[in-house]
């Protein structure tokens, strides 16, 4: 479309030549606003004005022409509104055809592998880049005066800007930034903000929208998220955690640094801020609505650390989120994330106080075969030590000692005056341990044979034992002295377990009850002594053939243990055997009496506590 003829452009300035010289500026403003009516030429309808530098200095030299005359009186005045009635819906088109010609969603992929687990690592921008700011900003509020003077912008330029965690970028290039500042500055001046404000804001929110689908966040309520299976939230939390940080350092920060660029020419007060919200309040809201759900979901056990998790990942973002969402409007996103924040904390200290409870009261009374260790053992120290990986979160959020109700006399007893120097958190993780051990006790008195049951004690308070030296983070708050305790408990046990279980094999071996009386050297009742060794043979033979398939997981202990025995039981056979082998081996069938020697019987007691069934154990006496 060729512009009419009398208009000339001449250093940015609009003049009107030609045949008709008398023609007015009004007139001729108003023509070109005609021409570029959308309603009644279907050459405007399918050519944009912004794709031509010549015609938009025109048109909005055109449209700058016509507000002069909104309030002189007369037909004029009629003339003039109208006029600007089509100008402001042309504009409004062309508003709306930079937005969405210039809009695209983020690119995630580039953002994901240039982010890491605390912030976004952006690099350090140069002197240079902060002159060319200064530039780029006196730039933007240099364009759209109301001089009557147009000037376009030169080079592409840009206007991102970054911080050491926000990361605000270039959404929309710099020219067409500038286009949509002096569009909006005359779509307010004519009175038509709500117009723009909203052509603006559905266009970005829906960019905004699609940054959002390439990220993984997906459009759950929290009634959605409630209903969802851990294993599947589980996998959302840890998306939701990369992609938060994003949206807020990167996204929401963005379009805040475009709104400003947009509406801060446009001379009326809080545009851009209201701008601002009609684009990402919406996501904004749906962004943290996931994490509300966690936070006032069903507690268990298993959510703790994807709740301190998140509880981490927002006390980090807690700071951009009130740098980017500053504005007086945004105060609800504010307030949203700090009250998360809150209910993520109570949650946490609520989930601790739970998981004490459920394992006071584990309810399983089933023995585990062996004497091995007890899977609630290995569920509460692989969780207590995990715990002491969130040690700055937790001792921040737990403030209280635990607390035993007085009513309650099923649950052991603690006496805090010995621990005193302790911060909140590790008495809570010693309270964890001592009710463990409560109820470990409890399962114990299940086993019929004394012995294992004592085995039991040990092969648990052991493994308790080892998990807390295994984490450098848990024995430092266990501390040596409890530590210690813990040692003498599983030693005790041990010592218990001996005593039980070789208490009457050793007794066989004593010298009472075979000795006739008169002379000691040769009194020797030899039908005593025979019934003396068919005692040790059977009872050996059993305790050898049940504990062989009793368990001590741990192979030092199971060795030490092993040792223990022998040194004991070893030294006393040999000596036995010493003092009356020949009182047997005189009489008839001595192999009927002396089956084991002390090299067969070492070699039986290393056989010990390797979890050997008895079919197993048949035929390896048989090899």
């Amino acid at each position: 479309m060729e512009p009419p003829q009398q208009i000339q452009i001449t250093n940015d300035v609009v003049t009107v030549t030609g045949e008709d010289s008398s023609v007015s500026e009004f007139d001729t403003a108003e023509k070109i606003i005609i021409r570029w009516d959308a309603t009644a030429s279907e050459e405007a309808r399918e050519k944009m004005i912004f794709n031509d530098p010549t015609e938009i200095k025109l048109y909005l030299h055109a449209v700058d022409e016509i507000q002069k005359y909104l309030s002189s009186g007369g037909e004029i005045e009629s003339r003039a509104n109208s006029a600007i009635q089509i100008s402001m819906a042309r504009l409004e088109d062309e508003f709306r055809n930079i937005l969405v010609s210039h809009s695209s969603p983020i690119n995630a992929d580039s953002l994901m592998s240039s982010s890491s687990s605390s912030h976004l690592e952006v690099e350090e921008e140069g002197n240079e880049e902060e002159e060319q700011e200064e530039e780029e900003s006196d730039l933007l509020k240099r364009t759209g005066s109301s001089t009557g003077s147009v000037r376009l912008p030169t080079g592409r330029g840009s206007y991102s800007r970054s911080t050491s965690s926000i990361r605000e970028i270039e959404l929309i290039p710099i020219d067409a930034v500038v286009y949509l500042s002096w569009i909006a500055k005359r779509m307010v001046s004519s009175g038509y903000l709500r117009e723009c404000i909203q052509v603006y804001g559905s266009v970005r929110k829906s960019a905004v929208d699609s940054s959002f689908r390439r990220l993984g966040i997906e459009k759950l309520s929290i009634g959605d998220v409630q209903r969802l299976n851990w294993e599947a939230l589980e996998t959302k939390i840890r998306r939701w955690i990369r992609a938060a940080k994003i949206c807020v350092r990167v996204v929401f920060a963005s379009e805040k640094l475009l709104c400003e660029h947009v509406f801060d020419s446009v001379g009326a007060v809080n545009i851009h801020e209201a701008c601002f919200m009609e684009t990402v309040k919406g996501p904004a809201i749906q962004l943290f609505n996931f994490a509300e759900a966690i936070s006032i979901s069903r507690r268990s056990p298993e959510k703790l650390f994807k709740i301190l998790d998140l509880h981490d990942a927002l006390i980090e973002l807690l700071p951009d989120i009130e740098s980017v969402f500053d504005l007086k409007s945004s105060d609800s996103i504010r307030v949203q994330a700090a009250e998360i924040l809150s209910r993520l904390a109570e949650a946490a200290r609520g989930i601790l106080s739970e998981f004490e409870n459920a394992v006071l009261r584990e309810p399983s009374r089933v023995p585990v075969p062996g004497g091995t260790i007890h899977p609630l053992t290995r569920y509460v120290m692989n969780y207590i030590s995990l715990i002491s990986e969130y040690r700055p979160t937790l001792i921040d959020l737990i403030m209280s000692k635990p607390s035993r109700n007085a009513t309650d006399t099923n649950s052991p007893e603690i006496d805090f005056s010995e621990l005193e120097n302790k911060a909140p958190l590790a008495l809570h993780l010693i309270w964890i341990i001592l009710i463990l051990q409560f109820n470990l006790e409890g399962k114990s008195k299940h086993y019929r044979d004394a012995a294992l049951s004592h085995l039991f004690i040990m092969n648990n308070v052991h493994y308790i034992v080892q998990k807390i030296k295994g984490s450098p983070e848990l024995r430092e708050m266990i501390g040596d002295l409890y530590l210690r305790k813990l040692t003498g408990k599983f030693r005790q046990a041990a010592t218990y377990y001996q005593r039980a279980a070789w208490v009457k094999v050793l007794y066989c071996l004593r010298d009472e009850g075979l000795h006739t009386k008169g002379s000691f050297s040769s009194g020797v009742s030899k039908s005593a002594l025979r019934e003396r060794f068919k005692s040790f043979n059977a009872l050996f033979e059993e305790v050898h053939r049940v504990q062989s398939q009793w368990l001590v997981p741990d192979s030092q202990l199971r060795e030490e243990l092993k040792i223990s025995i022998l040194e004991k039981l070893s030294p006393a056979y040999r000596s036995f055997l010493g003092r009356f082998r020949s009182h047997i081996e005189s009489g008839k069938h001595p192999e009927n009496y002396i089956k084991i020697t002390v090299e067969e019987l070492e070699t039986e007691v290393l056989d010990l506590f390797e979890g050997i069934s008895a079919t197993q154990h048949l035929r390896r006496r048989s090899e």
